[in-house]
């Protein structure tokens, strides 16, 4: 409990007492209300464990692809090795900017697969620091509410209390009244009775 609800709570116990005050009628003595109830401490909320992680997938290897991505055959011997010498220096430029593509494509799904590794990180991260933040917002919900709870138990409590104290009361002065109307009513026919007679 907060020191404001703390104080809130102490301020409405102040109003109620000088409510108790000023309900007795002026001339008969305060009516004895009995005691508040005692604020009962309300259960601790059960804390529940949290599930094990489950394990991430497996991230892509691209240990092969970074080993070959220069896609270059061996040469052969004899007369297929000097017209493979020959090709190659015509078709030179063309396998050299293959490679060079081959690298960058390379360096590129290498960049991609960190990038993605490193967003789902900072993603769990973030989603982590929120569910932390509403697990505590709706654990302090929780607490607000079964101070509430016990409060208006405790008010209901001691309405009860007071309706059944002053229903009672009511009923006493109703007794004492027919009492009165019985006696005033036997005085009445002796009187008349008196009167009567003379």
């Amino acid at each position: 409990m907060t020191d404001e609800e703390r104080d809130v709570a102490k301020e409405l116990r102040r109003i109620r007492d000088e409510v108790r005050q000023k309900a007795s009628p002026e001339g008969e003595p305060a009516m004895e209300l009995p005691p508040p109830p005692e604020v009962r401490e309300p259960p601790a909320i059960p804390k529940e464990e949290l599930p094990a992680p489950e394990p991430a997938p497996t991230p892509p290897d691209a240990l092969r692809v970074n080993e070959f991505w220069r896609a270059e055959p061996r040469a052969p011997r004899g007369i297929a090795g000097v017209l493979f010498r020959v090709l190659d220096r015509l078709l030179r430029p063309r396998f050299e900017a293959q490679q060079a593509f081959n690298a960058q494509q390379v360096q590129l799904d290498n960049d991609i697969l960190s990038h993605l590794a490193g967003r789902s990180a900072a993603t769990h991260r973030h989603y982590d620091r929120i569910l932390g933040i509403y697990g505590r917002h709706l654990e302090e919900i929780d607490e607000r509410h079964l101070i509430l709870s016990k409060e208006l138990v405790t008010h209901v409590e001691d309405l009860l209390r007071r309706i059944d104290l002053v229903l009672d009361r009511a009923e006493r002065g109703h007794l004492s009244l027919e009492h009165e109307l019985r006696d005033l009513r036997r005085q009445l026919e002796r009187l008349q009775s008196s009167l009567s007679g003379s």
